[in-house]
């Protein structure tokens, strides 16, 4: 009898520890397998450090708050081909969670929904990718990267005989590897979601970059794997010598007076998740974009360099210009336009927009379970565009900024 009490006991701890080891990662996986769920995406998308493991970005001390503007109301309906939409419907059809205009470094539109408030952080989602780039121009101006036009194996020579051997960094910033990738977040066995499950369990981001293959010849064809951004992150932690997280926070987060903390996700190697991890607040991703309008400056310091800024966010080749839609930059969108506008993109609906002719930076933070429906008009990034065209379109850039209590409609 006692023999069968110890068994049991023995049973029940390896259960327990099993349970201990298992469940965190049962969260994850059931997280990820309903993150999009139309009664639970509002809270999924700033509810992800209840259940991930994260770094944290901490607010500095030395905080740089925007100051207020004269409030302004939005345009009452925008136009996108021909047909006319109305402004507060659209906001709200588009399942917006938090809406800012800033002009002239000021704010003068700030509103949130769903139970989003000013101190919520939200996931970014790809703009994450905008932000790695910065980074990117940072650490080549610093030395700790020579040239974009090295191969990535110079700083990652884990990726030798991987499909991503031979491929200049350039190549990855411009989205064009020549990695053969299915980035349809609406085929359950795409490599995005593949790579999501897997992510959940805690796997190895490094490891999943190693697994993928060549399909084209790397600097010919842009399309789009966000795990090319996951290999720009492991050269920035190889060449800097420090974590993503600790980079940022000493090279973005601190000179850009970031008001709230901010986190990384973490994979089960505690390396961020570069692609799309990145959790901030509105204000705090507007500081992003306010950055790259006053080309890399702020408050006087040349934070990213100018070059950088500039290239980032001109195509120079080829297949990354704009067609009918977007071009691109080192991990910027680039609209057709002869205003010089850029955006950072996110998927369900993440949008940093920058207007250098109207001196405009815009932030639109969404969770709309209907992205993936290309027939549901608010879901269009296109359309979303003509929304901010419409609000730049109606301020002026030499518009004087008042400090003023804010307002919101």
């Amino acid at each position: 009898m006692k023999t069968w009490k110890k068994i049991g006991l023995i049973l029940l701890g390896i259960l327990v520890i099993f349970s201990i080891w298992f469940y965190p990662k049962y969260k994850r996986l059931n997280l990820a397998m309903h993150l999009f769920d139309e009664d639970q995406i509002v809270h999924n998308f700033r509810s992800f450090d209840a259940v991930w493991p994260v770094s944290i970005l901490e607010a500095p001390l030395n905080k740089h708050p925007y100051p207020k503007g004269n409030t302004m109301k939005l345009p009452e309906k925008f136009q996108y081909e021909d047909k006319e939409f109305n402004t507060k419907k659209f906001l709200e059809d588009s399942w917006t969670t938090g809406f800012l205009v800033i002009q002239n470094d000021s704010l003068v539109y700030e509103n949130y929904y769903l139970g989003n408030t000013e101190t919520t952080r939200n996931i970014s989602w790809s703009m994450a990718k905008s932000v790695i780039s910065a980074l990117i121009g940072v650490a080549v101006e610093e030395g700790h990267i020579k040239s974009i036009e090295e191969p990535v194996e110079t700083y990652t020579p884990e990726l030798k005989g991987s499909a991503y051997e031979g491929v200049r960094i350039k190549d990855v910033l411009q989205m064009s590897t020549g990695v053969k990738f299915n980035e349809d977040y609406g085929d359950f066995f795409s490599d995005i979601n593949r790579w999501g499950r897997g992510f959940a369990m805690g796997t190895s981001q490094d490891v999943f970059a190693t697994t993928l293959e060549r399909e084209l010849e790397p600097g010919t064809v842009n399309h789009y794997v966000s795990i090319n951004t996951h290999v720009l992150g492991m050269v920035l932690k190889r060449a800097t010598g420090k974590t993503i997280t600790d980079y940022m926070q000493e090279k973005l987060y601190n000179p850009l007076g970031m008001e709230f903390d901010g986190y990384w996700l973490l994979d089960g190697d505690k390396m961020e998740m570069v692609l799309g991890g990145l959790n901030l607040t509105l204000r705090d991703y507007a500081k992003v974009g306010s950055l790259f309008l006053n080309e890399g400056a702020f408050k006087g310091e040349q934070i990213v360099p100018k070059n950088w800024v500039q290239a980032s966010t001109t195509p120079d080749a080829p297949h990354v210009q704009p067609g009918e839609s977007f071009g691109y930059g080192y991990q910027w969108w680039i609209p057709k336009s002869e205003q010089g506008e850029y955006m950072a993109m996110g998927v369900y609906g993440q949008y940093i927009y920058i207007n250098p002719a109207t001196k405009t930076v815009i932030v639109k933070l969404s969770a709309n379970p209907k992205y993936n429906d290309d027939d549901y008009l608010p879901s269009n990034d296109l359309l979303n565009v003509e929304l901010f065209r419409a609000i730049a379109s109606s301020l002026k850039p030499a518009e004087q900024s008042v400090d003023i209590e804010n307002t919101i409609d």
